[in-house]
This record gives C-alpha cells, sequence and structure tokens, in this order.
C-alpha cells in the first residue's frame, strides 16, 4: 500500500508548570537558586516518613483557570490519587495525581488548517506534582554516574490530555502553539520550554484510511521543543508506514527523539494504566470547587486570544494575517491597543511599524515586548507623525532608531534635529520652480510624455530642501508647475 493510503492519528499530554510561588504540597519555592541542585526541598517534597502534603490553593485557582480557558466543564468533584511505580527521582515511590476523576473534562483548541477551522478535543485536564530530575551530563560532559537533582520534586502541574484529532504533524504544531498562548495569556503558566515548564509527550499511531479502529500506538518522549515535536511526528508516521506496508507489525511502547540523529529509538514497553495501581491519595481530601467561585474566576478571565483576533480584525479593519501576529500574546495585543487608543495613530500603519520595525528589533535583542525601550505612547506619537506628514517614513526609520537608543520621544526628537517635513506649498512650489529652472531637459521630457522623468525633478527639490520636502506633495505641485 502507498503511503497516502495511511491515516496518521496523533493525540498529545501537555505538562504545563502551574504559576504559583511555592510547590504542589509544600512551602518550598518553585524558583530556586538557579545552578544550585537539591536546594528547594523539605521533608514533604522528599518523601520522607510522617510528613503530610497540603494542597496548594493557588496552583488549583491556575488549573481551574486553565481548564475554563479550554473550554472545559469543571468536575463537582475530583479526587486526588496516587501513581505508582519505582524511579530514582521518585523519592515518595508514586507521584499524587488525578486518575478517574480529574478536575476537568471535555474543552478544545481551535486551529486554522488548510484555511479551515479545526477543533482539537481536550479528554481531561488534571492536576499533579513533578518528580525530580536524573541528569546523565553536565554540560557535554558525560557522566559515569547518574546524579538526582530534587528541586523539580513537588512543582505544580496540570497535564493536559488531547483527543487523538490531529493528522499531521504540522496541525500538532499549530495546536500547540495556540494552547502555550492560552496558557500564557490568562496567567496559569509561563510555558518556558528551557525551564521544564512545558513538556510534551506525543502519542502516534497509523491506520488505512477509512477504518475507524486505532492502530496501535507509540508514545514519544525527549520532545524539548515544538520543532522536535513536528520533526518526530514526521519521522515516527514514516516509520510506522512503512513497517506496516511491508507486513510488519507496531509494538506498543515508548520510543526517545534524538535531535542529532533525526529518528526515534525504542525505550520500553508502554505502560497501561493498570501498571501504576492508582488509588486515592488518604491523605487527600476529595476538590469541590463552588460553582460561584468557577464563575468568579470565569468572569476574571481576559478576552481570550480567538475573541480579540476577530476584534481586531473587525474593528480596526486589519487582515487575517495582521490581526494573528497582534494576538499571538497578551501583551502584544494590549501593547497595539494602547498605540491606536488615542485615535492619533491609524491602526495599519501602527500594525505595519510593530510588526517590521518593532517586533524586528525586539527579536534580533532577544527582548519581549513588555521590555521594549520604546513605549506604546511613544511609537503612538511616531506613527501619528508619519500619518500626518510630519516627517516621511524614511525619517521615521531614522526617529525610531533614535528612540530605541535614547528612550525619548518622537516629538522631542523631531523638534531637537529639526526633522519635520515641509508640507508649506508656497515653499514647495518655489523649490519646483527652482528645479524645473535647473533641469530644463527633464521638464521638456515630462511635458512630451515621459512621466519617469519626473524623478529626477522630484530629486532636485528634496536637494533644494536637504530631504524635508513632503514627497507626496512635490509630485502634486510639480504636475501644476510642469503644466503651467
Amino acid at each position: 500500500m502507498s503511503d497516502t493510503a495511511f491515516e496518521t492519528v496523533i493525540g498529545l499530554e501537555i505538562h504545563v508548570q502551574l504559576n504559583t510561588r511555592t510547590k504542589m504540597f509544600c512551602s518550598c519555592p518553585t524558583e530556586p537558586e538557579q545552578g544550585k541542585p537539591n536546594t528547594s526541598i523539605c521533608p514533604v517534597c522528599t518523601g520522607q516518613p510522617g510528613v503530610l502534603p497540603v494542597l496548594n490553593a493557588k496552583a488549583v485557582e491556575m488549573a481551574t483557570k486553565a481548564a475554563l480557558a479550554l473550554g472545559c466543564r469543571i468536575n463537582k468533584r475530583s479526587i486526588m490519587a496516587r501513581k505508582n511505580y519505582f524511579y530514582p527521582d521518585l523519592p515518595k515511590g508514586y507521584q499524587i495525581s488525578q486518575y478517574e476523576q480529574p478536575l476537568a473534562e471535555r474543552g478544545f483548541v481551535t486551529i486554522e488548517d488548510g484555511g479551515e477551522t479545526k477543533k482539537i478535543g481536550i479528554t481531561r485536564l488534571h492536576i499533579e506534582d513533578d518528580a525530580g530530575k536524573s541528569l546523565h551530563a553536565i554540560g557535554s560532559q558525560e557522566l559515569d554516574c547518574t546524579l538526582i537533582d530534587f528541586n523539580r520534586c513537588g512543582m505544580p502541574l496540570a497535564e493536559i490530555v488531547s483527543e487523538p484529532d490531529m493528522r499531521s504533524p504540522e496541525q500538532a504544531y499549530k495546536f500547540l502553539t495556540a494552547l502555550k498562548t492560552l496558557m500564557q495569556w490568562v496567567g496559569a503558566s509561563s510555558c518556558d520550554m528551557e525551564k521544564g515548564e512545558l513538556r510534551v509527550d506525543v502519542n502516534l499511531s497509523v491506520r488505512p484510511k477509512g477504518q475507524k479502529a486505532l492502530g496501535t500506538k507509540v508514545e514519544l518522549k525527549n520532545l524539548n521543543s515544538f520543532k522536535a515535536v513536528k520533526d518526530a511526528l514526521a519521522y515516527e508516521s514514516a516509520r510506522q508506514i512503512k513497517e506496516v506496508s511491508s507486513g510488519g507489525k507496531i509494538i506498543q511502547e515508548t520510543r526517545l527523539w534524538d535531535d542529532n540523529s533525526g529518528s526515534t529509538a525504542p525505550m520500553r514497553s508502554k505502560e497501561e494504566a493498570h501498571d501504576y495501581r492508582y488509588f486515592p491519595d488518604p491523605d487527600l481530601v476529595p476538590l469541590a470547587p463552588a460553582d460561584a467561585w468557577v464563575e468568579e474566576l470565569r468572569k476574571s478571565l481576559p478576552e481570550l486570544p480567538d475573541a480579540r483576533k476577530a476584534r481586531f480584525a473587525s474593528a480596526y479593519s486589519l487582515g487575517d494575517y495582521d490581526a494573528e501576529v497582534l494576538t499571538s500574546s497578551a501583551q502584544l495585543a494590549d501593547y497595539f491597543e494602547a498605540v491606536v487608543s488615542g485615535g492619533k495613530a491609524s491602526a495599519k500603519t501602527a500594525s505595519n511599524w510593530i510588526q517590521t520595525e518593532l517586533l524586528g528589533r525586539l527579536n534580533a535583542a532577544k527582548l519581549e515586548i513588555g521590555a521594549s525601550p520604546i513605549s506604546a505612547k511613544n511609537l503612538s506619537g511616531l506613527v501619528a507623525a508619519v500619518d500626518s506628514g510630519k516627517i516621511s517614513g524614511k525619517m521615521g526609520k531614522d526617529v525610531f532608531e533614535q528612540m530605541w537608543t535614547s528612550g525619548k520621544s518622537a516629538e522631542e526628537l523631531i523638534e531637537k534635529s529639526g526633522l519635520s517635513q515641509v508640507s508649506d506649498a508656497g515653499q514647495l512650489k518655489t523649490w519646483a520652480e527652482q528645479a524645473v529652472a535647473a533641469n530644463p531637459k527633464a521638464a521638456q521630457d515630462y511635458r512630451s510624455g515621459n512621466e519617469k522623468a519626473i524623478g529626477s525633478l522630484v530629486g532636485g527639490v528634496m536637494k533644494l530642501s536637504k530631504g524635508k520636502a513632503n514627497p507626496g506633495l512635490v509630485n502634486e505641485i510639480l504636475k501644476e508647475v510642469l503644466k503651467a
């Protein structure tokens, strides 16, 4: 059978670290001293005998906000359970998680795929604590032993499990991007993958097109970027299709992705839920969030990305692409609205300046929009100056550079540098007449039908004005002078 005769089925399990100052069941800080292992630990998160966990109320709040942003149903009752397994970085011998009764279920994320909107289902969102970290190398140096850092033990997590609704690596990439934006948007998680605040496990299977039953799934781990997820899915899909096409069988297993070789390799056979011997944690009472509390959290949510994108397109007459870029983060959307809020800067011009000049400089400097040296108020002043014709677009770029390095306003820099564009009709006409007199051949060529000849006359006016003449008005006035 050809590759096109098969369908890839993808589901994702995403762990996001919840935005709290302390761990899930103890008062240890979630921000240990950088580079100092085993400094943010206590008897609770290291599983010492006789200790009792105390659930972090802020973690429950953040997880509930995340679930509401995903359109999930918040369950009236959810149970904390023990997930039992042995691993050196799990000092309790079990992870506190949720199994049969999670915090929330049945949500969705929408993505754009091939010009159509596709809804990716969310099976569940549940809360749990994290394990520690096993170190097999320090930097580029391989170790001949394994070191354990327990700082991550007990970190507050929300695990988000998708339905197997994705059919391509591209859809999975778009889903992850949208999910990350949502989590950051509502403040549930910072989602910094370098700090381990967002981790992705992938379940992938293939089946003949038209078949309803799912194929044997393989789990992929060690995916440290969205690009790695996309690449691993592409490789594993091709591997499974090749195996099935040649008459082989897929083994249910966990495989590791190797970025260097661009391939997956077997890690272990895949566990089933019963292998973990789940049972309700006897030290933690069930969660029963009050309806009024849930509604209060729902009302506290900001306008979500999809709604804000639609409003930007409608209220500001922006194209879908512009609206999508400007709502890629809540901070960027707020910045844009602050730029146009005074009514002096047009939305389209502001959008162009933000996307080309500002984001270009921020990306080059590896800065977020919140750290921009140019405030929204100052960029608004620059855009208004360009819109009104006070300065040209070229002058605007020069002023932008000065604003970036000095932090000063456009108005102050324009006045100090004497950059204001000359739009006085009388003065422009004088320069136009002088340029025509100085270049009679170009004037004659234009009058003879060569419209391009006006370019050298415009250049003459710009030279006389030392670059300050309004180029749009110069063209109009030159044409009037040449008709006379």
